[in-house]
């Protein structure tokens, strides 16, 4: 059988098991045995929902019925991680690619679906196969994966600082343009009819930020 780790962390380890991408949350030995089961019962079944909701709504892997308290299981989906390809394609490419990633969001966020981690690390490219110059397709698609910190909720401020997240996000892994980068993702935002609401509050969040970094 087939196995390989392909991230680890301090809530869960994430491997490759065959045609499998499988997220076991870890055991925390200074928990109290029952309360740590019970914890990772909850955290898993509470992802697992999200992602069922959300693959219905956008491209992101549909987990397999649980066989496990404490695992996820989903399909391998093959293709570019874009924190380490993103930078490498045309601006033209990067901006076209970041305005999709605007309206994917904008679809979850309709659904009141918060990720909760929205980097680059998280969304996976999969193209049909052409040059780096290339402009995307019809038939290509950006899939976004790992729900562990994401939750439901209607609220404008958590739908805020998820934009708030992935714009620094790309500030700090794509810095070059991400200023340019960030207005294409606002401008494919813009399809959610709610978006100006949010946007308003999203400069609310950012002077916040500012005012903590002083």
């Amino acid at each position: 059988m087939f196995q390989k780790i392909l991230q680890q962390g301090a809530e869960a380890i994430i491997y490759l098991k065959n045609d499998r991408i499988v997220k076991d949350r870890i055991k925390k030995s200074y928990r109290i045995k029952e309360l740590d089961e019970k914890i990772r019962k909850q955290r898993t079944k509470a992802e697992k929902k999200l992602l069922e909701k959300a693959c219905k709504i956008i491209s992101a892997p549909n987990p397999f019925p649980l066989k496990e308290f404490n695992k996820i299981e989903m399909p391998f989906v093959e293709g570019k991680k874009l924190s380490e390809n993103l930078d490498e394609f045309s601006l033209e490419k990067q901006k076209e690619i970041c305005k999709i990633i605007g309206e994917e969001i904008a679809k979850i966020h309709k659904a009141d679906i918060i990720h909760g981690d929205l980097t680059t690390s998280n969304m996976i490219y999969k193209e049909n196969q052409g040059p780096p110059y290339q402009l995307l397709l019809p038939n290509d698609k950006i899939y976004f994966i790992d729900f562990g910190l994401g939750f439901i909720s209607k609220k404008i401020e958590d739908k805020a600082v998820d934009l708030h997240l992935l714009k620094q996000a790309l500030e700090a892994k794509h810095f070059g343009y991400w200023e340019i980068l960030f207005d294409s993702v606002l401008n494919g935002y813009k399809a959610y009819n709610e978006s100006s609401k949010i946007l308003e509050r999203l400069k609310a969040v950012e002077k916040r930020g500012r005012y903590k970094e002083h």
